[in-house]
């Protein structure tokens, strides 16, 4: 997907869980940063190279029969290069077979760095700095045109460099929080050796991403479907300022969307950011197409092609535009090829995959390169409302997959009025914005219950709430239990058909943040 920006570092992923990781450090420099699989080939990069290289780890040994193998033809373009861990075990194994060992001890987690040279890539990294290991494979044999700038007690090549060029290797992990110098290593190597300026900003990224989409667009028309989220608003407004009203937005009554959000929206939408907006209320037709089916996978599928069907009647007197604009982000970019090619699929996303044939657009997704932070960002500096900016990831499918099993009416009204008081609760008790997101779902379990000496039977309210930075992993929020107490008493008591709430205390992974 590469783009020509001025300057930019290429991270070839080995397969490492933490390879976004390392993009988000980098980006966190100001600094823009492509993920290509490292069997990409290096002509690829031939017309605009990048400023430096990163090697990413690994889950394999390089003795592994189909370990990544790394290609010595990127050092041609004559870049700074890191190798991080597996990338540094490729790199040492590729120069010298067999330089690489089993290691007598594994090394996972915390160690202590002793540095032996503090110039360069360890510059202003101090003895005795905690690294963050992960492996069991060690080098014991370096090149000799390479020396070692650092050591642990149980790891004799824990960073190395090449005598002349700008070639080095970390066996830890920097990009991970529990590296105490990790951004200063990474950004010695980003900004001191391969002499990237940091100026790519939300700002910078605005003013080049107008000039692209007039040049992609010229006099056509684009075609927004809008979904009440950060994504959509966030590409929507930027393409408006790009070419004004040659988009037209259409926001559509799902009957999925929370308590009062279609009409809030819409104002929103047309008071506040002054979109070219057509709101249609297709609730009706998405509920009956959902009846009587409860699998999540054909819930998506169905709410799909009901948008696409809303779509084309929504735009039945106007059959002029040439592009859909959609809201993909950068982690659904990266997530649909692994570095062994097509990654296993969880959910399917609404927004990654072709286009019906039948709608004859070309697709236009100018936020394809950003991670969610960066969309927000992107949102502040556009003069979107922070009350708008700051609202939690809500899903394409809406509340149809957060009501379990076959929907109706009736159970979504009870879950739009549960997801009310739990989310309006977060807001009076100051929650809100200390969780990344948070959600309630309706179980098809119905248990007994009393009110008023009476029996009851219905259903169960599960809260979610987690914490996350991207929403790649995720943990459950330590919510107060004076705040869950109020929650759950108030959703029993003001939400008719409920009598039961539960919180859900699993992380990701190995769940979900949303149960389908």
């Amino acid at each position: 997907m590469h783009t020509h920006h001025d300057e930019w570092i290429l991270i070839l992923d080995f397969g490492s869980q933490y390879t976004q990781l390392i993009a988000r450090r980098i980006r966190e420099l100001n600094v823009y940063c492509e993920i290509h699989p490292f069997n990409t080939p290096p002509e690829q990069f031939s017309d605009h190279p990048p400023n430096g290289i990163i090697l990413s780890g690994g889950p394999k040994s390089v003795y592994d029969k189909e370990a990544p193998v790394l290609n010595l033809d990127y050092f041609n373009f004559d870049k700074p290069v890191l190798g991080v861990c597996y990338g540094l075990q490729s790199l040492a194994h590729t120069l010298v077979p067999g330089s690489v060992e089993k290691a007598e001890k594994r090394e996972f987690g915390r160690a202590k760095l002793i540095v032996d040279d503090d110039s360069g890539l360890l510059k202003n990294v101090q003895n005795g700095s905690v690294v963050w290991m992960s492996h069991g494979d060690h080098i014991h044999d370096l090149p000799e045109q390479y020396k070692v700038i650092a050591h642990t007690s149980n790891a004799p090549v824990a960073a190395v460099r090449h005598r002349e060029k700008h070639i080095y290797g970390v066996q830890f992990h920097p990009e991970v929080v529990h590296t105490e110098k990790g951004k200063e290593i990474l950004h010695n190597f980003v900004i001191n050796i391969s002499n990237c300026e940091g100026d790519w900003t939300a700002s910078s990224f605005i003013e080049t991403e107008i000039q692209s989409i007039r040049e992609q667009v010229g006099d056509r028309k684009v075609l927004c479907g809008l979904s009440g989220g950060v994504d959509s608003t966030v590409v929507a407004t930027l393409i408006h300022k790009a070419i004004g009203d040659q988009l037209l937005c259409i926001f559509v009554d799902n009957g999925l969307l929370r308590k009062n959000e279609f009409n809030e929206v819409l104002d929103t939408y047309k008071e506040h950011l002054h979109l070219p907006v057509k709101g249609v209320d297709a609730s009706g037709k998405f509920l009956n197409n959902l009846e009587g089916i409860s699998d999540p996978e054909e819930k998506r599928v169905i709410i799909g092609n009901t948008f696409i069907e809303v779509f084309d009647e929504a735009i039945a007197e106007e059959n002029d535009f040439k592009y859909l604009a959609q809201g993909t982000l950068y982690p659904d970019v990266i997530e649909s090829v692994s570095f062994k090619g097509p990654s296993a699929t969880i959910k399917s996303h609404h927004n990654v995959g072709g286009l019906p044939e039948k709608m004859n657009l070309d697709l236009i997704e100018p936020v394809r390169e950003l991670f969610k932070d960066e969309v927000r960002g992107v949102g502040r500096e556009l003069g979107i409302p922070e009350s708008f900016i700051g609202r939690h990831p809500f899903p394409g499918p809406g509340l149809g997959i957060r009501v379990l099993g076959e929907l109706s009416k009736e159970k979504l009204d009870l879950l739009r009025e549960a997801d009310s008081i739990f989310i309006q609760g977060l807001r009076e008790y100051g929650l809100y914005d200390n969780v990344w997101q948070a959600l309630a779902v309706l179980l098809p379990v119905q248990s007994v219950g009393v009110m008023g000496d009476e029996r009851t039977y219905e259903y169960t309210v599960a809260l979610r709430a987690v914490t996350s930075v991207d929403g790649m992993t995720a943990d459950w929020a330590r919510l107060p239990y004076e705040f869950l107490s109020e929650v759950s008493n108030r959703i029993i008591n003001e939400v008719r058909g409920v009598n039961r709430v539960v919180y859900d205390v699993s992380s990701k992974p190995p769940a979900t943040i949303e149960w389908e």
